[in-house]
């Protein structure tokens, strides 16, 4: 016997979740769905999403539509992702799905938003004023190739 304490090194509850919605995912994925019966897929995901999530990813799904179209809307692991060519760009995440203190935007090694030998891929979010949007469109820009 250690005089360690035991620690739980498998998946949390909601990391489970997450593994079972991304299974379910591509399980649809094999179906012909319509760019519309997805996008409404992610607008149904973010209607669950408690507050200030919820007002925060519609957010950024309209900043998404506005400033890059060419990215299509999609579930990844249960939450708003935005694709390009069927590859993950971009992804929003809920601060209250995996019980952390903020959102997360983030970014697939699909952006290109390399800058030099190191570059953040990951921004917390706790809310979006125009200076986060303006932030959120510039790197959306650079993300896709037009910045």
């Amino acid at each position: 016997m250690s005089n360690e304490p035991e620690t739980d090194v498998g998946f949390t509850a909601e990391e489970r979740a997450a593994m079972r919605e991304r299974a379910a995912e591509l399980k649809a994925a094999r179906s012909k769905r319509s760019a519309a019966d997805a996008e409404q897929e992610v607008l149904a995901k973010i209607a669950e999403m408690p507050e200030p999530d919820r007002s925060m990813a519609l957010r950024l799904h309209q900043i998404v539509q506005a400033n890059a179209p060419e990215l299509a809307p999609r579930l990844w692991y249960g939450m708003p992702a935005y694709a390009k060519a069927g590859k993950v760009v971009c992804f929003f995440q809920s601060g209250a799905k995996f019980n952390t203190r903020y959102a997360t935007l983030g970014f697939s090694d699909e952006a290109q938003l390399d800058e030099g030998a190191m570059w953040p891929t990951a921004f917390a979010l706790t809310a979006l004023s125009d200076v986060e949007e303006e932030r959120i469109v510039a790197l959306l820009r650079r993300a896709i190739g037009r910045g």
